[in-house]
């Protein structure tokens, strides 16, 4: 008889993140995967990070996760996003080696000792008087066990289409779990259908790379994770090429035999990742659209073509890469196609991701709904911890886009389409910085155990040097001359007074480098230590709004919402506001806010009636002992 503490079911990001959390801190896991080999693997693009993602990476390191070290392992390209844009809003992306990258995380999860991988497939839930106890093997019977984490990705009932074509799977090569999916429903999951896709790869050597423009923007020592993890592959090139009209019309005359546009789907795709189909009905009036072609590894010719996601069929494909500048002669070595599958409803969730009505069931990744491995795998983390400490790991959204993430999960939905994180999301952006997550949040993680004695050593070290250089800033003074010349020296208009060295560096234009040169007496920072002081320090009025918006989003997430409030009798509500309030039952007046459709107004109104229930509960008290 097998048993185990816990079965996660699936071995993508998200089953890894989680399986990896949960042993650390002492459950015995039994990791459930279709193929072993698999663990890990790039469904789609070869990269981690991006706009928002790469916050999600760097918070998920800093809590002790896997995705970023593996990720500074396997890096072959690293780029920082919205350069040009705010400080809050830069992002990293690494490209990664589609082949090193499982080789290596799947390293990490051998050394585990409490973790066991079995190579089968999840057929259903045993049950016991409504709570877990086991999982339903196809070929090794049944695993007793009171947790159970799905991370099914796309393979609940997956079904991938290419025109006309269909074919049962949650991606090319592999199965689809419709067992599960049927049993799921039966144990009373809301389930729904949605679509994601990818795009085609080509063979390197049938593009003519002289006709491609090659991208420069790279940052040859960037890194993800706050470890110092060695980086052993030699750098892969990224080159840019766009559509054209006559690739546009090529599209257009196809639309019918599109998956998609041609009804054979019944799930809703992404709005933030369109296909390339996509884009030319709902932005007719540009004549192009950037695409990206990204060498996938060094032990592979294939190339991805990012931006040119598809259902169309396979000889449309070729046509329509064929019309593409570099791409005349270039051959598809596997087409590109759309994906649809079964969701669960994120709502029926707890802020650990369990099922509020299934207790010892957890869901993380795609099954709820988002899209991306980094929104997977810090769900993998949180529904590990959450299940190996037998309470929710609570991150606010004033402290993590990780918080941001499974706040906006459980509260509202995914709105009938893949979530996607992105910066606009998160109300107190500014304090959230990929910078500042070792800040943020190591100390949690540390706290939770997973971070260890030299990475904890590190952070202090930073966080000492910081300190030390912070309070140096304000010790020297500055003739006014003396300033106005080292402001001048980088575009910024003179100061006519004497001033400290925090004041001159607020200035937009200048850097630590414009104080040391005042200054030799500084403490020496690293540049990254450097870039985080100087934006502190730059964005410190903002930050302290931020900080006084985070103080009152606490204090409404600390005004409890009781279990009983009869909403239907509320009549000064509207019956909308109502309706949303009964079906989410929020916890917290927090919960009540981040509902949509419910206004500042209605919670005010909310907050003043449970202050008087309060109040009132109270003298009832008073009268009942006197």
């Amino acid at each position: 008889m097998q048993r185990a503490d816990l079965v996660v079911v699936g071995g993508g990001h998200a089953g890894s993140e989680a399986a990896a959390a949960a042993a650390r801190l002492g459950l015995d896991v039994v990791l459930v995967t279709l193929s072993r080999a698999a663990i890990g693997r790039l469904s789609c693009n070869p990269a981690i990070g991006g706009l928002a993602k790469g916050h999600l990476v760097r918070e998920l390191d800093a809590l002790g996760g896997l995705m970023a070290r593996v990720a500074d392992a396997t890096t072959v390209q690293f780029r920082r996003l919205n350069t040009r844009k705010g400080l809050a809003v830069r992002s990293s992306r690494a490209q990664v080696d589609l082949d090193a990258y499982p080789e290596v995380l799947q390293a990490h999860l051998r050394a585990l000792p409490r973790l066991r991988v079995v190579e089968d497939e999840v057929t259903g839930l045993a049950l016991r008087s409504g709570r877990v106890a086991g999982v339903q093997l196809a070929r090794a019977g049944t695993v007793h066990t009171p947790r159970v984490i799905l991370t099914t990705g796309t393979f609940l009932a997956g079904v991938m289409h290419a025109g006309d074509a269909r074919m049962v799977g949650g991606r090319v090569g592999d199965g689809a779990a419709h067992a599960l999916s049927e049993d799921l429903r039966r144990a009373g999951l809301r389930l729904f259908r949605l679509k994601t896709g990818t795009v085609p790869r080509l063979a390197a050597a049938s593009i003519d790379w002289s006709r491609v423009e090659r991208q420069d923007d790279v940052v040859p020592d960037g890194r993800l994770s706050f470890a110092d993890v060695p980086r052993t592959l030699p750098p892969l090139d990224c080159h840019l090429t766009w559509t054209n009209p006559a690739a546009h019309a090529l599209i257009r005359d196809n639309l019918h035999r599109s998956a998609m546009y041609g009804g054979r789907i019944e799930g809703v795709g992404p709005r933030y990742c369109p296909s390339i189909e996509d884009k030319i009905v709902r932005f007719g009036d540009r004549d192009r659209h950037l695409l990206f072609l990204e060498r996938e590894g060094h032990r592979t010719d294939r190339v991805y073509v990012a931006g040119l996601s598809t259902s169309l069929p396979v000889d449309v494909q070729t046509q329509v890469v064929r019309a593409i500048e570099g791409l005349e002669h270039a051959e598809i070595v596997q087409p590109g196609y759309a994906v649809e599958y079964d969701v669960a409803d994120p709502r029926d969730l707890d802020r650990g991701l369990q099922h509020r009505a299934i207790p010892g069931l957890w869901l993380a990744g795609q099954v709820n709904g988002t899209s991306g491995y980094e929104e997977a795998a810090v769900q993998g983390f949180v529904a590990g911890v959450s299940a190996a400490r037998g309470a929710p790991l609570r991150i606010g959204r004033h402290e993590g886009y990780i918080g941001v993430l499974v706040d906006d999960l459980v509260t509202r939905g995914v709105g009938g389409e893949p979530y996607r994180m992105f910066p606009s999301r998160a109300e107190h952006r500014l304090a959230l910085r990929e910078d500042t997550a070792d800040r943020r949040l190591m100390p949690v993680g540390r706290d939770l155990g997973l971070v260890d004695d030299t990475t904890w050593a590190a952070f202090e070290a930073r966080q000492d040097a910081h300190a030390r250089a912070d309070a140096a800033l304000d010790r020297t003074v500055v003739p006014g001359a003396a300033a106005t010349a080292a402001l001048g020296e980088v575009g910024e208009p003179p100061l006519r007074r004497p001033s400290t060295l925090r004041e001159i560096l607020r200035r937009p234009g200048a850097t630590w480098d414009t104080v040391r040169a005042l200054d030799a007496h500084l403490p020496a920072l690293d540049a990254d230590a450097a870039e985080t002081l100087v934006h502190d320090i730059k964005y410190d009025g903002y930050v302290a709004r931020a900080a006084r918006r985070a103080a009152d989003h606490a204090r409404l997430a600390a005004a409890p919402i009781p279990t009983d409030v009869p909403w239907a009798e509320l009549a000064w509500l509207s019956g909308e506001t109502r309706e949303r309030l009964a079906r989410a039952a929020p916890a917290t007046l927090a919960d009540a806010a981040a509902l949509p459709g419910i206004t500042p107004a209605a919670v005010d109104a909310l907050a003043i009636w449970l202050a008087k229930q309060r109040a009132s509960r109270h003298d009832s008290t008073a009268i009942s002992t006197s």
